[in-house]
């Protein structure tokens, strides 16, 4: 991310710290866009308030620092990059969506060739291009496509997707043939392919280039069938606690453990802030996990794991709830 490429609402900053009169913020930022930290900390203390930058990874608006801020005495998040996730009342939170300034139009006319074995298309995107998927739904319609633009109403926009949530692409996968994604990267276009089971094409216009990634799923799947297959030998299970605010899922952790319990399992409860390979590896007893925090570190990271990590979806399937088939037919993602 750079500056110049994403509307990063200085004057709005200034004026939210003048307005609500606050004394010590925490600028919390994805890691694209830490690199404006200081100079976005300056804008703030030259409104008056002390500014600190919270400096820890950021994944997303269910990790808002609202801990650190906490036990820095702040009185104010400034959180950028995504849109509102969770409500909560401890610390005051302003959030920046840092909306895109790039054109989409490029992109699009690269798409169009892609899209062409299909006539009714969904059509999604991340909260940078929100204000662009009028004109990308206009683009599509001239080409001769019917458009979708899902609102099941947990997402803040229409058509929006997150990392973890694929709703809007889900309610309106029925109705569609593909699914065009506009935005940069691959996350989030498989994220909408595994949740759908559609085939997904993206329009990236930081690349200017468009491209499919219906090989990049079927690795996925075949990876996460594999993890699955593997967790069917385990005995001891670990099932993981989130700790960040948006990814605290206690009550699902003790429903898995209850069931692999049931099943003859034995099953342990881990909580953890970061769900990483350093920090699994020091239960060595522990054959298999279950991730009921964010369901995107066990679809992304198959191959960084030394062994199998599920999530709550994935574990229904080894203990015999749920087969391979109904999972791909559900796709990855709760709606």
């Amino acid at each position: 991310m750079k500056r110049k490429t994403f509307d990063l609402e200085e004057e709005r900053l200034r004026d939210e710290i003048i307005k609500r009169e606050a004394e010590r913020v925490v600028i919390q930022l994805p890691e694209g866009l830490k690199a404006e930290g200081p100079r976005l900390a300056s804008i703030v203390e030259k409104a008056g308030s002390l500014a600190i930058i919270s400096a820890d990874p950021c994944y997303g608006a269910c990790d808002l620092a609202l801990s650190e801020a906490e036990s820095l005495g702040a009185d104010l998040i400034v959180h950028y990059g995504h849109s509102q996730m969770m409500e909560q009342e401890a610390v005051s939170t302003i959030y920046m969506e840092a909306r895109a300034k790039v054109s989409i139009k490029e992109p699009l006319k690269k798409a169009i060739p892609l899209l062409e074995p299909w006539t009714r298309i969904g059509l999604v995107t991340t909260v940078q291009h929100i204000n662009e998927l009028e004109e990308a739904k206009e683009f599509l319609l001239a080409a001769g496509k019917t458009v979708a633009v899902g609102d099941a109403g947990k997402a803040k926009h229409a058509g929006q997707v997150l990392g973890c949530d694929y709703s809007n692409a889900k309610s309106v996968s029925a109705d569609v043939e593909a699914f065009l994604f506009v935005g940069g990267g691959r996350f989030h276009a498989l994220g909408v392919a595994l949740a759908t089971g559609k085939p997904a094409i993206i329009a990236d216009p930081y690349e200017r280039r468009a491209y499919p990634i219906q090989s990049e799923t079927r690795e996925i799947i075949k990876q996460r069938w594999a993890c699955i297959y593997e967790a069917k030998k385990a005995e001891k299970f670990g099932v993981l606690i989130g700790l960040k605010g948006g990814q605290k899922r206690i009550a699902e952790a003790l429903e898995i453990k209850e069931k692999l319990e049931k099943s003859g399992k034995k099953a342990t409860l881990l909580a953890l802030k970061e769900i990483i390979p350093a920090t699994l590896m020091q239960f060595p007893s522990i054959e298999a996990f279950v991730d009921t925090a964010c369901p995107r570190l066990a679809l992304d990271s198959t191959s960084r794991f030394l062994k199998p990590v599920l999530t709550s979806t994935e574990a229904l399937v080894v203990l015999g709830e749920m087969d391979w088939e109904d999972l791909c037919r559900r796709g990855w993602f709760e709606s």
